[in-house]
């Protein structure tokens, strides 16, 4: 088990710490402003991605016949026509995104972006469906050689172009590489299918992951948005670095938690004959789940009360002094955020895709308030509590849907979510603090050094996940 868990997390890591590397020698390249531009391509793309989430890579894996040819062929072909048509909106909506960010200039940018759903749409399925069985190295590959690709190309691109080109390539030769390294990976041939029964049974099962990728994109652009239009491409810079620095490692766990969790909570609920090992139950398993979900993000938070300043400065150096007083903050927002990933993939699992669109529509609906509040003056610090507030209302009802429509007792996990909470507290008071300006070096190790005691006694009280993880052993489908 810590094998399989290791290598996901391992390959998942490498992955996402190439693509930050490439932000972070971009970002030192290129000017703040330049940097904001580039910033924007990954809104560009999120719009897409938002309309046509349809989760097919999940229902591979959370499908009783997930394994079958027919299947797999159906789902790749849905893939391929929702990329097409994705690309086309995209390439439609170049100008009024170009226009909404006041970057009109770089309209034919967005334009050529439309490649990238088109090409996402053709990599191959046999790297998710794998994942029933635990075997996690081909989709792992094909993460990390797309990644190291587009870190490469970085440097020539900088000496050639030496602006905001260079990100817009680098994303391109990623996107061209993954396509590559997913069917030279793969066990089956590629085939498509067009199939009406394949196309309605993933909108019944995808309908809610679409609705929920509409309200994700608002909830990870649409500050970006505010920002961009109404503080300028500076602010965004350096707002979309603090979120790059914070969501990077939450993305990798809880992108990890759902390779690893899903799998196994879909195979103790479908009823298919599996591989289980003796005292695993579906009950264990999902508190495990949730209980991994916030160890994820009380030690994000953690790390970045003790090592983010310095960081900051080591990596990006003075052009983004402005973004250490916000970092307590956005690691808060983002842990938050990780928190509800637990919940989500127990739901997932249960076929139960409606709980994360519910969990996410409080956070939204604050967006609003966030703007008018920049209209009214307010700034970045302002943009966050809200946001902060957003999340935390979020993951509360996120765990009251686990609890009623799942049926999980959330008796056993009172003392976890206890001291998560006064970790919450204390992490979120040392941002007030700091980003007044008003708190002292001291003050800060004394916050940091409290947060790191509550996530040991954290640690301590999850008995549940300690349990699961003594036992060394998964559940798998029997395929």
């Amino acid at each position: 088990m810590f094998r399989k868990a290791l290598l996901i997390l391992s390959g998942n890591a490498f992955a996402s710490l190439l693509l930050l590397a490439r932000t972070l020698i971009v970002a030192r390249l290129i000017s703040v402003e330049d940097f904001g531009i580039a910033a924007t391509f990954a809104i560009s793309m999120a719009v897409v991605e938002m309309m046509s989430a349809l989760g097919l890579q999940q229902q591979i894996v959370q499908a009783k016949d997930g394994n079958d040819p027919r299947l797999q062929a159906g789902l790749q072909g849905f893939q391929l026509l929702r990329g097409v048509v994705a690309g086309l909106v995209l390439f439609l909506l170049a100008g009024p995104i170009a226009r909404l960010l006041n970057v009109e200039e770089v309209t034919w940018a967005y334009q050529l972006l439309a490649l990238v759903p088109v090409l996402n749409a053709l990599v191959h399925f046999d790297i998710y469906r794998l994942n029933r069985t635990m075997v996690f190295l081909p989709g792992i590959l094909t993460g990390v050689v797309p990644a190291a690709v587009s870190l490469a190309v970085v440097w020539p691109l900088a000496v050639w172009f030496g602006d905001w080109r260079v990100m817009l390539w680098a994303i391109l030769a990623q996107a061209v590489v993954t396509v590559l390294t997913s069917h030279l990976v793969a066990e089956r041939p590629y085939r498509l299918l067009f199939d009406r029964q394949i196309m309605a049974q993933s909108f019944r099962f995808g309908w809610p992951l679409l609705a929920n990728g509409v309200l994700l994109f608002l909830v990870f652009n649409g500050e970006k948005l505010i920002v961009g239009r109404e503080l300028g491409m500076a602010e965004l810079a350096i707002f979309s670095m603090g979120i790059t620095l914070t969501l990077t490692p939450t993305l990798v766990m809880a992108k990890s938690l759902q390779s690893f969790f899903l799998p196994q909570l879909s195979a103790l609920q479908s009823g298919a004959p599996v591989q289980a090992h003796r005292g695993h139950d579906f009950g264990l398993v999902a508190r495990a789940t949730l209980q991994a979900g916030l160890l994820v993000g009380t030690v994000l938070v953690v790390a970045v009360l003790l090592v983010g300043d310095p960081l900051v400065h080591v990596l990006l150096g003075p052009k983004y002094a402005e973004l250490v007083p916000l970092l307590a903050g956005l690691a808060v927002m983002q842990a938050l955020r990780v928190f509800k990933s637990g919940g989500s993939i127990v739901a997932l699992a249960s076929g139960q895709t409606e709980n994360a669109v519910v969990a996410n529509l409080v956070r939204v609906a604050l967006l609003p308030v966030a703007w008018v509040v920049v209209q009214q003056g307010g700034g970045l610090v302002e943009v966050l509590w809200i946001a902060i507030a957003g999340e935390a209302i979020g993951f509360a009802v996120s765990l009251v849907l686990v609890r009623y429509r799942v049926g999980l007792s959330m008796r056993p996990l009172v003392l976890c979510l206890g001291l998560t909470a006064a970790l919450m507290a204390v992490s979120a008071a040392g941002f007030a603090q700091h980003s007044t300006l008003q708190a002292s070096p001291m003050l800060n190790w004394e916050v940091a050094g409290l947060a790191l005691v509550l996530l040991g006694a954290l640690i301590y009280s999850m008995r549940d996940l300690r349990h699961y993880a003594a036992r060394r052993l998964t559940t798998t489908f029997s395929e």
